[in-house]
């Protein structure tokens, strides 16, 4: 590297989901928001925020979802790190699969990258059977290809089976 030449990080496009059912949720995903800006990286695009139906396990609460788009230097692995650190910080507890939550951040997409690793899937493998992903993404990234599906989301929502109600609340 040259002198007076200063060093460029590469940042990468990731998008995540976040979800809340328990206590007061708009407030959960907000203070999501500071985090992931304070510690991940910046969020360039979001969605509106949505009211979803319980997906997987159905006898709770229903759910405020969200997608971003956040740039970051983190790699996979970090970035899971802090999604997980953020959760807790948050209070998040994991009981069970699918279980009522004060705040769930997934990793969508991560760039055009796929990951296969022990406890990190990227795209996330259930994205395309999810209207309540699908919905907020395709708000704010409808013509981004999945780099596994090779189909665009507006494509993958015109296919997605999940019959749930996804919402607007605010825009």
């Amino acid at each position: 590297m040259q002198q007076g030449q200063p060093f460029l990080k590469k940042y990468i496009n990731v998008f995540l989901g976040l979800g809340s059912n328990v206590g007061k949720r708009e407030v959960n995903i907000r203070l999501a928001l500071q985090y992931i800006n304070q510690q991940i990286g910046k969020v360039a695009k979001q969605s509106s925020l949505y009211e979803t139906q319980p997906w997987g396990k159905t006898d709770q609460d229903p759910f405020y979802n969200m997608v971003v788009m956040a740039n970051t230097t983190m790699d996979p692995r970090d970035l899971l790190k802090a999604i997980d650190s953020i959760e807790k910080e948050m209070g998040r507890e994991k009981k069970e699969k699918w279980g009522p939550r004060i705040i769930d951040i997934d990793i969508l997409l991560y760039g055009k990258r796929i990951v296969r690793d022990k406890g990190l899937e990227v795209p996330h493998p259930e994205l395309q059977d999810r209207m309540f992903v699908l919905v907020p993404l395709m708000e704010i990234a409808g013509e981004l290809e999945h780099p596994v599906l090779h189909k665009t989301i507006e494509d993958l929502y015109a296919d997605c089976k999940d019959p749930s109600d996804v919402v607007m609340l605010e825009r």
